[in-house]
């Protein structure tokens, strides 16, 4: 199985995916992630959160347009719900998802 039929597995989930699209080289991705760890931890049950590495999946970052890093998408059953690049505190991040769940 190719990662990129992975991921698309993973985005027809009836449960909300949030996608982190990030770089280990990158200063905000590294801001973000407490943040999305705090999220996933609190709605665990709720929302399925994966990080996705733009420089070992160049595919999947050129099919969804990945411009800039940290940029998170929130996926149901295959649909993109909400996008947003760039760090973002925690009680916004809960205000936009909570939008959708």
């Amino acid at each position: 199985m190719t990662q990129k039929a992975g991921f698309n597995e993973i985005i027809q989930s009836e449960q909300p995916v949030l996608i982190d699209f990030f770089a280990e080289w990158c200063g905000p991705c590294k801001t973000l992630a407490p943040i999305l760890k705090q999220f996933a931890g609190i709605y665990s049950d709720k929302v399925r959160v994966i990080k996705v590495d733009v420089d070992k999946n160049p595919a999947i970052a050129q099919q969804y347009q990945i411009q800039g890093v940290p940029t998170v998408m929130l996926f149901k059953q295959g649909k993109l719900l909400w996008r947003q690049s760039g760090v973002m505190p925690l009680p916004v991040l809960k205000q936009e998802i909570e939008k959708y769940i």
